[in-house]
This record gives structure tokens, C-alpha cells and sequence, in this order.
């Protein structure tokens, strides 16, 4: 509201002097209709003779009114949640998407409300819808999946900074839900599928290659100290008496296999 320093005039004066002369006449009866009540969360806007009466809204408890001459408006102070229904949004990879959400915010300034804006309430839904569009446009569907926070931070601070000099306090925006045609939730499921089963290759793949290092290096071991062989030899044959199994297994060594190879081949 801009600041006017001028008063309500030489005929503004006489109209309100005739009001409170009439209120102090029709004393006490006139009193029911000067003295209105404002709520702990409420504010009155007081008008006389259309203009505000200060910058600074009246309330909570009792105030004065005089007939004629002024007019209020109670604004409500308390946080609001304004539901933002779905919409059909296009992302940066073309993807069309469907997202909703919700915004909470109060009205901080309720001359600001009053004298700004014609209907608060619905132009800061009517901003929220623009500003939700805008602001997922130029996002990819990877980004609107994985940053929802990020976003709502960037819309609140966005909505705050263009209400602010309606006299409105955007206090959180959430992301409710984004929805994504069935199709390409096959693709991305397929896809997801994919990638966990090359990751598993993977894991199997270098469990692998981990256990061929460790037989190697036991196969050194063995190789450096005979009596090794056979004492894990022993360990083998413990275990399957545990068992009650009556197989015995006899190893076979592979060097006598290529002794008798050779043989073989030189008769």
C-alpha cells in the first residue's frame, strides 16, 4: 500500500464528526453495532471513507467501529493447505508426466492481502499451478524421481519471493505423487531388471577370479611343504567318517598319472 500522507479532507472530517455525534446520541443502544470482536487468529482491515485507516491491521479483541463511515474486513491468520490437483506436465526428456502437490502458507500481512490482491486465496493457487508447471518443464524424469525435495525447496522459494508483496508467508511445498505412463514403467522396470542382473554377473564374476587367487596360493602352499597334502589329506577322511559314510576316497596323484603317459608312449 503506498504510503499517502494526505487526510480524508475537510468533508471526510465533518462526515466522521456526524458519525460519532450520532453514536454518542443514540448512546448505548449504537454501541452494539461500534464494538466488534476479532478472533486470537483473526485481523480486521478498518476502511473509513475508503481508505485504510492505518497500515498496521486491528485486532484480536475489541474495536471500534463507527456506522457511516467505516467499513472492516476480517483476514484469517492461520496456515492454509492448498492442494494442487494433477497436472499434466512434459518433462526435459519428454516425458509426460502427471504431479500433484500441496502448499502450505499463511497471510503475514493482512493489509497487504486486503488492498493487493482481489482474491488472495485464489491467486496464490492459480501461481502454485504456474509455478509447479514451469519449474518440472525443465527437469528430466531422473531428476523429478530423485530430487523431490530439491524441487519443492526451489518452488517454495519461488512462490515466496512472488507473494510476498500479497502479504503471504509460503511456509512448505510437498511433491505429492508423479505419476508416469504404464509403458514406461515396463521400460524402467525391464531396465532396472537389467542392470540388477549385470551387477550380479559382476559380483559372480570377481567371486571367481577371488577364489582361483586363493587355490592358487593354496596350491603353492601344498606344493612347498608335501606333508601338507597329507594331512588335509587326513582332514578330508575325518570329515567324511563324521558322516557315517561308507565311501573312502583315495586320491590319485597326477603326477603318476604323466609317469604312466610317458610310459606309454616310449613302449
Amino acid at each position: 500500500v503506498a504510503d499517502r500522507r494526505e487526510g480524508i479532507g475537510i468533508c471526510g472530517w465533518i462526515l466522521v464528526s456526524l458519525s460519532f455525534l450520532l453514536v454518542l446520541i443514540t448512546f448505548p443502544i449504537s454501541i452494539w453495532t461500534c464494538i466488534k470482536v476479532i478472533k486470537e487468529y483473526e485481523r480486521a482491515v478498518v476502511f473509513r471513507l475508503g481508505r485504510i485507516l492505518s497500515k498496521k491491521a486491528k485486532g484480536p479483541g475489541l474495536i471500534l467501529i463507527l456506522p457511516c463511515t467505516d467499513i472492516f474486513i476480517k483476514v484469517d491468520l492461520r496456515t492454509v493447505t492448498c492442494k494442487i490437483p494433477p497436472q499434466e506436465i512434459l518433462t526435459k526428456d519428454a516425458v509426460t508426466t502427471q504431479v500433484d502437490g500441496v502448499v502450505y502458507y499463511r497471510i503475514h500481512s493482512a493489509v497487504s492481502a486486503i488492498a493487493n490482491v482481489t482474491d488472495v486465496h485464489s491467486a496464490t493457487f492459480l501461481l502454485a499451478q504456474t509455478t509447479l508447471r514451469n519449474v518440472l518443464g525443465t527437469k528430466s524424469l531422473s531428476q523429478l524421481l530423485a530430487g523431490r525435495e530439491e524441487i519443492a525447496h526451489n518452488i517454495q522459494t519461488i512462490l515466496d519471493s512472488a507473494t510476498d508483496q500479497w502479504g503471504i508467508k509460503v511456509a512448505r511445498v510437498e511433491i505429492k505423487d508423479v505419476r508416469i505412463p504404464v509403458a514406461m514403467q515396463r521400460a524402467m522396470a525391464a531396465e532396472a531388471e537389467a542392470a540388477r542382473e549385470a551387477r550380479a554377473k559382476v559380483v559372480a564374476a570377481e567371486g571367481e577370479m577371488n577364489a582361483s587367487k586363493a587355490l592358487k596360493q593354496a596350491s603353492m602352499v601344498l606344493t612347498e611343504s608335501p606333508a601338507g597334502l597329507q594331512l588335509r589329506y587326513l582332514q578330508t577322511l575325518t570329515a567324511l567318517a563324521a558322516e557315517n559314510n561308507s565311501t573312502i576316497v583315495f586320491p590319485l596323484p597326477i603326477n603318476m598319472l604323466e609317469a604312466l603317459g610317458q610310459k606309454n608312449r616310449g613302449g
